[in-house]
């Protein structure tokens, strides 16, 4: 499966193209079919057709906008880049009818250099001679670069000292740091974390966007959270190469086997070896303290990441973060994931992604025409809760905390949640 925004060559195109023709075929009518046959709600049948369609189209979009301006009009390839620094290079060279032969010829460079460059959108690329390509094609860069080009924790316009120390302290704590810097002074703590982040950052940008609350809340200067998902970045990198992981968008049915592991005493652990043989790595890391995230999802080369902090350690609650954050990966992977989705689950969100994902999670876990005829939904006794559990074959717990949510009240049922149970599963480093 790929991600992209823009279709930039004849390489990029083939791959749009193949997976154009991958969408054509989950989207026809035998293959619709499959995941209601399998037991899949129809809510998360019809939110996975959906997004299928959106993800198509977008793709239909993309191999156009590269088609016509090869053809001389470049207009909508040149308004998908947008204000991308690196995007625009690659713009302005195919709008001047230059091959990336042709341009390392101009300067003077092998062209592998060139798609070396165009390959990570100019991100690894100096100042200097970002502004020598810019030259050679003839853009007027009017843009300031600081934003883009990024070095340390030259995220934020200020640093708090009071965060470094919480990294610092933290990333001791939890086992961040290599055996040779286990009693490191800070300052070569401090170095080590600044160079890790940093690659971090000119390799996949900063987590622009907490998606929580009411309104989305820019997330530019968090270094708690650029700091924690570069720990969990680095976790999945090591993953993906080591098992050589593989995401392809298809088969959805293994979702029902995915929520019936919630009955199991590792159910954590075989979840997590479930997902990645689909493609998926999960990765469980402590949160900073002060980040208010319970879970996030996110691309590490092209393969969807799920990182889980676990601050609430109970059963419900992993549950429906786990799945509201597969949500992501599954629905959103062509709109959204690339930047990445920082979730707090507890807080309300009115934005549609955020609906679809929790929709998606709370059908997966309980559909819900069988919840409104149940009468556990008003039992207040725990026989007709777990009777409809068993039926469901979920964890009960999972049936309490929609209980409780529902209600308002989180002093019912507060001993059945099954807390304490899922952190030890998946975080070593206690």
């Amino acid at each position: 499966m790929i991600n992209m925004d823009v279709v930039l060559n004849e390489r990029e195109a083939r791959a749009a193209r193949t997976a154009v023709a991958e969408f054509d075929r989950l989207l026809s009518s035998e293959k619709t079919f499959e995941p209601i046959k399998a037991g899949l709600p129809p809510q998360v049948v019809n939110a996975l057709y959906k997004s299928y369609s959106r993800q198509r189209q977008d793709l239909v979009s993309l191999i156009n906008a590269y088609e016509t301006a090869k053809q001389g009009d470049y207009k909508d390839l040149q308004k998908r880049a947008g204000r991308d620094p690196g995007l625009s290079l690659i713009v302005a060279r195919i709008a001047r009818d230059l091959t990336q032969k042709d341009l390392a010829r101009k300067l003077g460079l092998k062209e592998q250099q060139i798609q070396r460059y165009e390959a990570d959108r100019y991100r690894s690329i100096s100042l200097g001679n970002f502004q020598r390509v810019a030259a050679v094609l003839g853009l007027q860069w009017q843009l300031d670069l600081s934003s883009w080009i990024l070095s340390g924790w030259n995220v934020a316009e200020s640093i708090s000292a009071v965060d470094v120390k919480k990294i610092l302290k933290h990333a001791r704590e939890h086992q961040w740091l290599d055996d040779t810097l286990k009693n490191s002074s800070d300052e070569e703590s401090f170095t080590y974390l600044h160079r890790d982040v940093t690659d971090h950052i000119l390799k996949f940008g900063t987590p622009t966007l907490l998606r929580t609350g009411l309104n989305t809340e820019s997330r530019t200067d968090d270094l708690l959270l650029v700091a924690w998902k570069s720990r969990v970045a680095r976790i999945a990198s090591r993953i993906i190469s080591d098992k050589t992981v593989k995401y392809c968008m298809g088969d959805a049915t293994w979702l029902i086997d995915l929520v019936h592991l919630s009955n199991l005493p590792d159910g954590p652990i075989q979840a997590r070896e479930m997902l990645l043989t689909k493609g998926i790595v999960l990765v469980a890391e402590r949160q900073i303290p002060g980040m208010r995230v319970d879970g996030a999802a996110f691309l590490v080369d092209g393969i969807p990441v799920i990182g889980l902090t676990l601050r609430r350690d109970t059963i419900d609650n992993f549950w429906f973060t786990l799945l509201h954050e597969v949500g992501h990966a599954l629905l959103h992977y062509r709109s959204g994931l690339n930047v990445g989705f920082f979730d707090d689950v507890e807080r309300p969100s009115l934005e549609e992604v955020e609906l679809e994902a929790n929709e998606f999670a709370s059908n997966l876990l309980i559909p819900e025409e069988k919840w409104k005829r149940s009468p556990a939904r008003i039992s207040k006794s725990t026989g007709p809760i777990e009777k409809f559990a068993r039926e469901m074959n979920i964890n009960s717990a999972i049936v309490f905390g929609r209980i409780q949510k529902e209600r308002n009240n989180y002093t019912i049922f507060s001993d059945l949640l099954g807390k304490g149970t899922v952190r030890n599963q998946l975080i070593q480093n206690k």
